[in-house]
């Protein structure tokens, strides 16, 4: 096995960014960490009583921390592809910071928890407006009901092109497959067509550079 392909200069060959949004408690900061090769970058903080009555934490009662900032990672795949994650904030008073964060962007994961469905909406409205490609990832949480994903589609009204994962972000396979399906839409899209002539075959490859295992 060998490692990905770097430019002495300026490291990974392809270098994409793609942002993992959605609401608060979904599991962002969890799927960031599950799929990064690196210690990830985290800046969550306790939640205080300041946040009682701003921050919406139905459905979510236990969560203890919150994102303030954003989580970042990076996993990277044969022939010198490499992903920066941005994990966003999922706070309604945080929103502010996603103009600054999606620059730059190829696509986003728009978590979403069966639960508390509505909490996905915000996100997905912002990049149907900025036209950026996304994936709905359906965190398959413990005691949730499951629902098929025309269900889902359904409920979400979003367009049939838009893939709907389902996934457990604990799994970092199942975060791996995500992402992948992402960056094939993204693809479908234009969005980095001409990034990659073997972008899609390298995703594919089950051989991932040592630091990603």
């Amino acid at each position: 096995m060998t490692s990905a392909p770097y430019d002495s200069e300026n490291g990974p060959l392809v270098a994409l960014k793609i942002l993992v949004a959605g609401g608060f408690g979904v599991g962002k900061t969890t799927m960031v960490g599950s799929v990064s090769e690196i210690r990830p970058l985290r800046t969550e903080e306790v939640l205080t009583d300041a946040s009682t009555g701003i921050d919406d934490i139905q459905g979510v009662e236990s969560k203890s921390t919150t994102t303030v900032a954003m989580d970042f990672g990076r996993i990277t795949f044969p022939d010198g592809i490499a992903l920066y994650l941005f994990g966003t904030p999922g706070q309604e008073r945080f929103w502010f910071m996603w103009d600054e964060l999606s620059n730059g962007a190829i696509g986003a994961v728009v978590l979403a928890d069966t639960r508390r469905l509505t909490a996905s909406f915000a996100s997905i409205d912002y990049f149907e407006r900025r036209n950026t490609p996304f994936v709905v990832a359906v965190n398959c949480f413990e005691g949730a009901r499951r629902h098929t994903v025309e269900k889902i589609r359904t409920a979400l009204d979003i367009d049939p092109d838009v893939p709907i994962v389902l996934c457990d972000v604990r799994q970092r396979d199942s975060a791996k497959q995500v992402l992948i399906t992402l960056v094939e839409h993204a693809l479908r899209a234009d969005a980095v067509a001409d990034a990659h002539p073997g972008m899609q075959r390298s995703l594919r490859r089950s051989d991932l550079a040592p630091g990603a295992q």
